[in-house]
């Protein structure tokens, strides 16, 4: 019960072989899948690094402390 038998395993192998496979449309199906899956992580890994180096490069201003003369009268 606790084993796999070689029912199991025929069954295991049939549908890798029909996924992935011959020439059939389902096995070029998944290969484009596999393509855009490597592409969308690419593109993700190129936008994080660009904002990386945006940010880098933006370096924040001081700012001035602007020093105001008091109106008010001491008395």
């Amino acid at each position: 019960m606790g084993a796999f038998s070689i029912w199991h395993w025929i069954i295991v192998l049939i549908v890798v072989l029909i996924l992935f496979g011959g020439k059939g449309k389902l096995s070029s199906i998944m290969g484009d899948f596999g393509k855009g899956l490597k592409n969308f992580k690419d593109q993700v890994k190129s936008k994080n690094e660009n904002e990386e180096i945006e940010s880098s490069e933006q370096k924040p201003t001081p700012k001035k402390k602007s020093k105001k003369k008091s109106t008010k009268r001491k008395t």
